[in-house]
C-alpha cells in the first residue's frame, strides 16, 4: 500500500478509473459549522490519495472535476454526508454515486450492523482501526497514523461493494439500491437546507 498525500488538489492528469472510492474528513459533524478538511480517494488497486484542501478557498479544479464526472462511479459508505459536505464546501453535485452502507442495508438484513468496520471485517476479512476518527483534520500537517487511518477508509471500498451487489443481485434488490443511490444527492441536499429529518414520515393522528 502506498498513501499519496497531495497539498490542494489531485495532480494534472491522474487517472483513478472509472470506479473510485471516496470519503471525507471533517472538523465535525454539523454542515455549517464544521469544514471539510481531507478528501481520500483510491482506484481500488490498494493505494490512496488524501488530498489536504486549502481552506477557505477550496480551489480544488481537478478533485472538483472528478466528483462531478458522469463517466466516474463514486464509492461511499454513508455517502450521504460526504456527498453533501462536497457540495457546500466545493459547489459541486456529485454522481453517480453508490453506497456501501445503503447497500448494506438492503442487502444484509439479517444484521443491524451496517457501519464500515462491521462490514469490512464481514466482506473484505478486514479489520479497521477507528483510532484516528476524531483527530484534529483541519491540523497545518497530518500524521502517519491520519493519512493510513484516511487510506483505510477507501482501500477496501471497491471489494465491499462487488460483494454487496452479489448478495443485491441473488436478493432481487438491485433496481431498487440503484434507485437509492441515484436520489442520495437530493437527500444530502435536503441536509444541507435544514431538512435532516426523514421527509416521507408520517404520523398518524389519532
Amino acid at each position: 500500500m502506498t498513501v499519496y498525500l497531495h497539498e490542494g488538489d489531485l495532480p494534472d492528469g491522474l487517472d483513478l478509473g472509472r470506479q473510485v472510492a471516496v470519503d471525507s474528513e471533517t472538523m465535525g459533524l454539523r454542515f455549517r459549522r464544521d469544514p471539510l478538511c481531507v478528501v481520500q480517494l483510491s482506484a481500488g488497486n490498494g493505494d490512496a490519495h488524501v488530498v489536504r484542501l486549502n481552506r477557505p478557498d477550496y480551489d480544488c479544479p481537478n478533485l472538483k472535476a472528478l466528483m462531478a464526472d458522469q463517466d466516474v462511479l463514486k464509492i461511499f459508505h454513508f455517502g450521504r454526508f460526504d456527498i453533501a459536505m462536497v457540495e457546500l464546501h466545493l459547489g459541486v453535485e456529485t454522481g453517480p454515486v453508490y453506497c456501501t452502507k445503503i447497500a448494506s442495508k438492503l442487502a444484509r438484513t439479517y444484521t443491524d450492523r451496517h457501519g464500515l468496520k462491521d462490514v469490512a471485517r464481514e466482506l473484505a476479512g478486514i479489520d479497521l482501526s477507528k483510532a484516528q476518527q476524531s483527530s484534529d483534520w483541519g491540523a497545518p500537517e497530518l500524521s502517519q497514523a491520519q493519512l493510513e487511518y484516511a487510506a483505510s477508509d477507501v482501500l477496501h471500498l471497491h471489494v465491499i461493494m462487488n460483494r454487496l451487489n452479489e448478495m443485491l443481485v441473488r436478493e432481487g434488490r438491485m433496481e431498487i439500491a440503484q434507485a437509492c443511490f441515484d436520489f442520495l444527492p437530493v437527500r444530502a441536499r435536503l441536509d444541507l437546507i435544514g431538512f435532516e429529518d426523514d421527509v416521507f414520515a408520517h404520523t398518524w393522528a389519532r
